[in-house]
């Protein structure tokens, strides 16, 4: 599966941050949740953390879990 690419983030000024794919707002995140976001974007590497946070990671995949003869019906 490819690297996730496109996601940027802005921090605002009342602490909250907001994460964009290809300039499209993809999530808010909030207290805790962009205390914690900002860390783990340190810790690693900031494209996948983007795509983990906002839901966008499991591109690719389904058609493959889909077709799996467990799945079929």
């Amino acid at each position: 599966m490819p690297a996730p690419t496109g996601f940027s983030y802005q921090q605002r000024p009342d602490g909250s941050v907001e994460v964009t794919h290809h300039r499209r707002i993809a999530a808010t995140l909030r207290g805790s949740r962009a205390e914690r976001f900002l860390a783990e974007l340190e810790a690693g590497d900031p494209q996948l953390v983007m795509a983990r946070w906002t839901g966008n990671y499991r591109r690719g995949n389904e058609r493959t879990a889909r077709d799996h003869p467990r799945n079929r019906r």
